[in-house]
């Protein structure tokens, strides 16, 4: 199960054994049930998750609307960055769309191996690099990109696609900002019945 993160990080950097202990004996399983929430807006929470099953949405809520911004599936890190860097309390939520297990640890461990192992800092240097760019891409998407635009490269992903088998479609519609009425007028355009 630890096996799975480990293989993960190696998308940012190599862990040597001892570095990889050192996280690992901080690791957590946690499990949350559909709907359950991992983060709250304006809870403070520096708690970092590895998803090992189920999925979750990134949203943020407003008056009562939400706006979502990112969906989480098995072997992705999921976590409140912004409040974990700055001890604040959340702006976003963190939900549970099935059940969910997932690996965790304190933002406060991964702090502390920054100055214990060396590596842990390319870590979170690309980590950061990562999360960036998915950011520059999204908000592009957003600028520049008509609604139809936007589902058509939504669907044209093969990661994405998979969400519209996973997630309900007031989600998706959502995420590209726009109404499920206007999501289902352009799903009849692009696919006829």
């Amino acid at each position: 199960m630890t096996d799975r993160l480990r293989q993960h990080l190696k998308f940012f950097t190599d862990l040597s054994d001892p570095a990889w202990h050192a996280l690992e004996s901080h690791l957590e399983v946690k499990k949350l049930n559909r709907k359950d929430f991992l983060v709250k807006q304006g809870e403070k929470i520096t708690e970092i998750g590895f998803l090992l099953s189920g999925s979750c949405r990134i949203f943020y809520d407003k008056d009562g609307t939400e706006w979502t911004t990112y969906f989480c599936f098995e072997n992705n890190l999921v976590a409140s960055y912004a409040s974990c860097l700055t001890d604040q309390p959340s702006t976003l939520n963190i939900q549970a769309l099935e059940d969910c297990e997932l690996l965790t640890f304190d933002y406060s461990v991964l702090v502390g191996l920054y100055k214990q192992f060396p590596v842990y800092e390319t870590f979170g240097r690309k980590l950061a690099e990562y999360l960036f760019m998915g950011l520059d891409v999204r908000l592009a998407e957003q600028l520049m990109l008509s609604p139809e635009e936007r589902y058509l490269k939504f669907l044209g992903s093969p990661v994405k696609r998979k969400i519209t088998e996973r997630i309900p479609q007031q989600y998706i519609a959502s995420y590209l900002g726009i109404t499920p009425v206007s999501l289902s007028r352009i799903r009849r355009r692009i696919i006829p019945s």
